[in-house]
């Protein structure tokens, strides 16, 4: 069973787009959630994103290394 993967970030956020880019690339499915749609997530999230966890865990933040990423993937 695939890790379930959460991608937070915001609109306009440059390094967002590109970890987006880097998790399409990987072939990997996600949910993505706007932390600036919830008071609570923007105040714990504000000066992190993007932030992704895989399987309930903080995997990365402000980038995603593309190599780590397939790694942990494969680790299923």
């Amino acid at each position: 069973m695939a890790k379930e993967i959460t991608f937070y970030t915001r609109a306009g956020c440059h390094l967002c787009d590109e970890a987006k880019q880097v998790l399409r690339e990987a072939g990997a499915a996600f949910t993505e959630v706007d932390i600036d749609s919830d008071a609570e997530l923007r105040a714990k999230y504000n000066e992190e994103v993007p932030v992704v966890f895989i399987g309930g865990r903080k995997a990365f933040k402000y980038h995603v290394d593309p190599k780590e990423l397939r790694r942990r993937l494969a680790a299923e």
